[in-house]
């Protein structure tokens, strides 16, 4: 699970980043309104964590505003304000959840893992395709009803090709996927987060359905008959 934490102060950014990192999610870091818009128009985010006041303007705004642009996605709004006007503008504004600072991160990810769980069209907690099943929420991806343990960056891979099962998924994308924008990527990582998994998936009965695209990239194909 991809996640957008739009946050002015460095050192909190860090600590949440490395922690939410730790509980099982990938967290790109926007220090700006403006950085954030990048990040969105380049990236796909399945929880946004926004600052109410950050340098260039007001989080709440920012929310409304790509809300109109159609970015739907759950968002989780974090700030110092604890006053009940502010919490209501916010949750008005597209919100789908307010955080008060300071805030323990354990709480932040229970919260994103809530917001994933509610019905909507908001969010596609659940993942299928032939016997591949990845559930985001509950963070458990099964192969024939039985539970294959993936690291958070295999999970992150086999996300991205369920989504577009069928369909070649170039390695450029698949880079900028599992890793965040300051993350130092060698040349063969995505090679070898794909090998990690190919066998992984072989092992739980999965056979032949991660395939390379030579020169191109890898998709997800239908088991053979």
């Amino acid at each position: 699970m991809r996640l957008l934490l739009v946050e002015d102060n460095g050192r909190l950014a860090d600590l949440l980043v490395a922690g939410l990192g730790r509980r099982g999610f990938s967290c790109d870091h926007a220090a700006s309104l403006a950085m954030a818009s990048e990040a969105i128009a380049a990236q796909v985010h399945d929880v946004l964590i926004v600052d109410r006041g950050l340098p260039d303007g007001d989080g709440i705004a920012w929310l409304r505003d790509i809300r109109r642009q159609g970015h739907m996605q759950p968002a989780l709004v974090l700030t110092a304000r604890d006053a009940l006007e502010d919490r209501v503008t916010g949750l008005d504004a597209g919100a789908d959840d307010y955080v008060v600072k300071p805030a323990d991160v354990d709480e932040i990810a229970a919260r994103i893992r809530a917001l994933m769980r509610r019905p909507g069209p908001r969010a596609q907690t659940e993942l299928r395709f032939g016997p591949l099943l990845v559930d985001s929420a509950r963070r458990m991806t099964l192969c024939a009803g039985q539970t294959i343990d993936l690291s958070r960056r295999e999970t992150d891979l086999l996300e991205l090709l369920l989504r577009q099962a069928g369909a070649v998924v170039r390695r450029e994308s698949i880079e900028s996927a599992l890793y965040s924008f300051a993350e130092p990527v060698t040349p063969n990582a995505v090679e070898a987060t794909v090998s990690r998994l190919r066998r992984k998936l072989e092992e739980a009965g999965a056979r032949g359905m991660l395939h390379t695209v030579r020169g191109v990239g890898y998709m997800l194909r239908e088991p053979a008959a």
